[in-house]
């Protein structure tokens, strides 16, 4: 993708846009072009040539070497009679009736054009493609995009000796302690077999406070909320974070397919990851 001035960083972004999108593209700057950049060009690529005017002498010069190699030329011009234009296999027109601002001559109305043609291509080649969420997530491994679909729950869990657990027959001194040398405000709840039954967080322990002053040596069920909210391990950590806005709640159990919590995934955790 090529182009010189303000069209030539119009050409730049619909390179970077496609690349993010499946189609593999470089930015050929159309003055670097003509001292040795034409190099890079290959007779398998297809090249977008971006100039208002179709008239550019840097651009006008690079067209007998892309005539030489035969590839496809596509120019994005105003100007549908222009020598670009008449040397292009094909002329995506993006004139304007004139520019946006007073003297009509800064290039405005006409970029945005050529932009949005740009983005307009990446978009077809992406669905032609069948370009999906993972396959973008992939381009974008240190973005906030690409952790939001690539970062699982499992990935950002507290599990094993971090994960707070403890019976749901178990005295509300032994679950303050249990929520203490876990450090995560809360604990999973869980019956004779293992199964998740309930939480009981920090929230719930002010309000159990206010209400009885003897709950200490009371078993935790007579407190827990029942039937939590939970995530499995496999899901995305923004999957987590949708039930936690939805919800109002800061904390969900990790269980596995049999209803045993076997992790934490707290709000904190998801802010550090970069997911919100």
């Amino acid at each position: 993708v090529s182009g010189m001035g303000k069209m030539g960083i119009i050409a730049r972004k619909i390179a970077a846009t496609l690349s993010s999108t499946g189609t593999t593209a470089i930015f050929l700057h159309a003055a670097e072009g003509n001292h040795g950049d034409l190099g890079m060009i290959t007779k398998d690529d297809v090249i977008i040539i971006l100039s208002y005017s179709g008239q550019t002498s840097e651009v006008l010069s690079m067209i007998p070497y892309i005539k030489f190699i035969n590839i496809p030329l596509i120019s994005i011009t105003g100007n549908k009679d222009s020598q670009l234009a008449k040397q292009s296999d094909i002329v995506l027109n993006c004139r304007v009736k004139k520019e946006y601002e007073p003297f009509g001559i800064v290039p405005t109305a006409s970029t945005t054009v050529a932009l949005s043609v740009g983005n307009a291509l990446a978009i077809t080649l992406l669905k032609t493609k069948n370009f999906q969420e993972d396959d973008f997530a992939k381009f974008h491994p240190g973005g906030a995009i690409g952790k939001k679909l690539l970062l699982k729950v499992e990935d950002l869990m507290h599990s094993g000796n971090e994960n707070p657990v403890v019976s749901e027959n178990v005295t509300m001194d032994k679950v303050i302690l249990e929520m203490t040398s876990k450090g995560l405000g809360c604990t999973s709840l869980t019956d004779s077999s293992g199964f998740l039954k309930g939480i009981i967080t920090d929230g719930d322990l002010r309000r159990i406070i206010s209400k009885d002053k003897d709950f200490l040596t009371k078993k935790a069920k007579l407190f827990m909320t029942a039937s939590p909210k939970s995530v499995k391990k496999e899901q995305l950590a923004v999957a987590a974070l949708n039930i936690m806005e939805k919800y109002k709640i800061t904390m969900l159990p990790v269980i596995d397919n049999e209803n045993k919590p076997i992790g934490m995934i707290h709000m904190h955790d998801l802010i550090q990851a970069g997911i919100i």
